[in-house]
């Protein structure tokens, strides 16, 4: 559809990267002011608000990019969330480890990258390593153990995508979209932050129908892709460092979009401040969880907003056993971590966000 649109000096690759940053934008703006995280919504001492914020924008998310295969304007048949061939074992250790990390760092990868824009240094140095360590598992040190573990799969054929289950896309959006709002009516938020909560949502969907139909072009095309951050955060790290030799695309746009909204939003509403470690063993925990998130992230094949926001309007099974995973690890290690945390009250008062 891309050509029909007669851009001479425009390239598909060009126009996504100006997608990506009106996209992150609204993204880094709306979750600072809703103080969107799935670590919230799961161990959060707020977590029935955060849980009812994330639901209304994945309700959002599913049935708006469904309401677009259905329209036949988007396919996800061969994507890799819809894959017949499941990497069972990447999926659920990669999640439970990425679940772990966010925990470590008291919050998700998308939540982090807004902090970082309002001057928190813990999420930026956290963002830094969780690129370097995602980066050396796509293509370093680490990428045996990634290629490893995904040969370990499990043959789901069409099954790999609940389109194709009993009842069709039609039924499972339903159970999707009427499970999440549920929990949305009984989180006692205010209309004003459900509004931004769906506005969240329905940016995923426009950056599937935006990088999957407007800007496809049969003789330059692009990657099918939406809100996400592993790719996205180890693209940029890369442009980065070599930038005269690759060029940016919607990842790098899509993570500085997020910045510049997230920045522009704390200095608009007065909660930018600048903020650091408290203790070398506190440092030494947010590196940790870092890592995790990084290697878990990219063997899970996305993270919360990119397998999850993202990747469970596809209706993938890999997608949701991933969403699943990264919930299962985080309520583990908030088990395990809480314990400790209860003798030192003072230090566990003190979150990333």
């Amino acid at each position: 559809m891309f050509e029909s649109f007669g851009f001479e000096t425009l390239t598909p690759r060009a126009a996504s990267v100006i997608l990506a940053l009106v996209l992150g934008a609204v993204f880094g703006l709306l979750a600072e002011r809703t103080a969107f995280c799935f670590r919230r919504a799961l161990v959060g001492e707020d977590r029935r608000q955060a849980t009812g914020v994330w639901m209304l924008a994945l309700a959002v998310a599913v049935l708006g990019t469904q309401a677009a295969t259905w329209a036949g304007v988007l396919d996800f048949e061969g994507h890799r969330y819809t894959t017949a061939s499941l990497p069972i074992l990447a999926l659920l250790g990669g999640g439970a480890l990425f679940g772990a990390g966010m925990v470590l760092t008291r919050g998700c990868i998308s939540r982090l990258s807004v902090l970082a824009a309002g001057g928190n240094l813990r999420a930026a140095l956290v963002i830094v390593v969780f690129a370097i360590v995602a980066h050396a598992t796509l293509k370093g040190v680490l990428a045996p153990l990634r290629t490893a573990l995904a040969s370990v799969t499990f043959d789901l054929g069409s099954a790999g995508s609940l389109a194709n289950w009993p009842g069709g896309s039609v039924v499972w959006t339903a159970v999707l979209v009427i499970s999440a709002l549920a929990l949305v009516v009984r989180s006692g938020n205010r209309p004003g932050t459900l509004v931004m909560a769906a506005l969240l949502g329905l940016l995923v969907p426009l950056g599937w129908v935006g990088t999957g139909y407007v800007l496809y072009d049969e003789f330059d095309p692009i990657t099918l892709e939406s809100l996400s951050f592993i790719a996205p955060m180890t693209e940029t790290l890369f442009w980065t460092v070599a930038s005269t030799a690759v060029p940016a695309g919607f990842g790098t746009g899509l993570v500085g979009g997020v910045l510049a909204g997230a920045l522009a939003a704390a200095l608009i509403f007065g909660t930018f401040r600048w903020q650091s470690f408290e203790s070398p063993r506190q440092t030494g925990r947010y590196l940790a969880g870092a890592a995790m998130m990084g290697l878990g992230g990219v063997l899970a094949g996305g993270c919360t907003i990119g397998a999850g926001l993202a990747g469970v309007p596809t209706l993938g099974l890999a997608a949701l056993i991933a969403l699943a995973s990264i919930a299962a690890g985080a309520k583990l290690a908030d088990a395990l971590l809480a314990p400790r945390a209860a003798p030192d009250s003072r230090h566990a008062a003190q979150p990333a966000e």
